[in-house]
């Protein structure tokens, strides 16, 4: 008979081992007060840095910050090849040692590590949990009115074109179920940048697994250059149109292919 034992609320299995997972590229000035906050408000949690060769020295003071605490681990990788790459590697380190979650926090500060546990208690009853600020109780702090109107547009096309009821689907914060990335067939994502996160929620959605937003505060960083620019948001627009256009030429081929009602009676 198997061990594992089930929650009696949910009927799912506990999470287990946690792997919050960092991506940096110049990030030197942010990484070493994110690490610290995320080892205060999950302590249970190990960190991984997935630093892409940063110029800054990000690295090294990774590497510093590993020495100090076994709970941290870096992987370098050879250079920067997007926030996606980063990711996916991400997942296969810790898919690879059987962590039951892994979770994604960019370095910067902006998503609060102190908001964590919330998404994790969500995580108990989820597939896969988004922090989300775009749903009731969600807020962003320091930005201007044209990145938050690019953001919430996006979004809205997003669940426009994809038919998706997620309300943050570019949100970068969130929280994988080992079982759900198992399901998500890693192997043939090729999205970079933030057009990553719209493809890892249709993976998800139409996978049939459950999507959870729990709100969070955002907060733009202190430190440093953001990682967004034009070629970014067209990339990720370019395959969103894509996906969307293949997706509703999908419902319609389900339509023309429907028998008539008039034929059934």
């Amino acid at each position: 008979m198997s061990e594992r034992r089930l929650s009696a609320s949910t009927g799912r299995e506990p999470v287990g081992r946690v792997l919050v997972c960092i991506p940096t590229y110049n990030e030197r000035e942010n990484l070493p007060p994110v690490v610290a906050r995320v080892r205060a408000a999950v302590p249970q949690a190990d960190v991984l840095v997935l630093d892409d060769n940063s110029p800054d020295g990000t690295g090294e003071v990774a590497d510093t910050i590993a020495a100090d605490d076994e709970k941290v681990q870096v992987l370098h990788r050879a250079g920067k090849e997007g926030l996606g790459a980063a990711y996916l590697a991400g997942f296969a380190w810790g898919l690879e040692r059987g962590y039951g979650a892994i979770v994604e926090m960019d370095a910067d500060g902006s998503h609060q590590p102190e908001q964590l546990p919330a998404l994790l208690d969500a995580a108990e009853h989820a597939d896969v949990v988004i922090g989300s600020r775009w749903v009731r109780g969600g807020t962003v702090v320091n930005w201007p009115m044209s990145r938050r109107v690019l953001s919430v547009g996006g979004n809205v096309y997003v669940r426009v074109l994809l038919g998706m009821s997620v309300h943050d689907a570019t949100g970068g914060y969130r929280v994988y179920r080992a079982s759900a990335l198992h399901q998500m067939d890693l192997h043939s994502v090729e999205s970079q940048g933030y057009g990553f996160q719209v493809d890892m929620t249709w993976r998800a959605v139409k996978s049939g697994l459950t999507v959870v937003e729990v709100p969070i505060e955002f907060v733009e960083r202190v430190f440093g250059e953001s990682k967004m620019s034009g070629h970014i948001v067209q990339e990720s627009l370019q395959r969103i149109t894509r996906w969307g256009l293949q997706h509703r030429a999908g419902q319609l081929r389900s339509l023309a292919h429907r028998e008539p009602t008039w034929h059934r009676l």
